[in-house]
């Protein structure tokens, strides 16, 4: 099945899936049923069944998934039996945290280049090792690196433009923590990640349990 017939929530699900395997794992745990792999994700068992399904036949019935094998095939289809390469752009508070976030290299994406447009932090070297850019100098980084993934963690009113930099470097996909839903050509990506949405979401949820 062509990946644009992939319901986008069935994605996200896959790496939740891929989360909880990885976890039991580690906990030496090498078989569970799709009922407890379910429960664990907070979904039901028929739809691990049917996310799964979109991409062949795993398990075996009466007995589960095997960790292991099922965490490999899950890794296989998001991409992430390999290593990412990343740009940061903008280097505040936020990107920072970006920056020494644990998670990134454990799961396969790196930060190879950190740009920003303040002259005071240009030629700064980072606790990470990394050495701040100028964004003046994006475009020739971006193909020397050979970047794939752009992050963008500049105020709002930057975004748009970097994403058009980066675009215009040759970056196909780009994950965008500003606030603001970054308009991109067609056949780029972009996942928009802004904290307020879900914050708003608890909000409402909140207001409802209060009436």
């Amino acid at each position: 099945m062509k990946f644009s017939k992939i319901p986008a929530a069935t994605i996200t699900r896959l790496s939740l899936y891929s989360r909880v395997l990885e976890e039991l794992l580690s906990n030496h745990i090498n078989i569970i049923a799709s009922d407890k792999l379910a429960q664990k994700c907070g979904v039901n068992p028929a739809q691990v069944r049917k996310d799964l399904a979109y991409f062949g036949e795993f398990g075996v019935r009466g007995v589960g998934y095997f960790v292991k094998e099922l965490l490999f095939e899950i890794k296989k289809i998001l991409g992430l039996n390999r290593s990412w390469r990343m740009a940061l752009i903008g280097i505040g508070n936020l990107g920072l945290a970006l920056i020494a976030h644990e998670n990134f290299p454990k799961q396969g994406y790196e930060f190879v280049a950190v740009f920003d447009i303040d002259p005071k932090k240009v030629g700064r070297r980072l606790p990470s090792g990394q050495i701040i850019h100028g964004i003046d100098e994006l475009d020739e980084v971006i193909k020397e690196k050979k970047i794939e993934i752009g992050v963008i963690a500049t105020p709002a009113s930057q975004a748009q433009a970097t994403a058009r930099r980066l675009i215009d470097a040759g970056v196909k996909a780009i994950l965008n923590f500003a606030p603001i839903q970054i308009q991109i050509p067609e056949g780029f990506i972009v996942e928009n990640v802004d904290f307020t949405v879900k914050l708003d979401n608890l909000a409402y949820h909140l207001t409802m349990e209060a009436v």
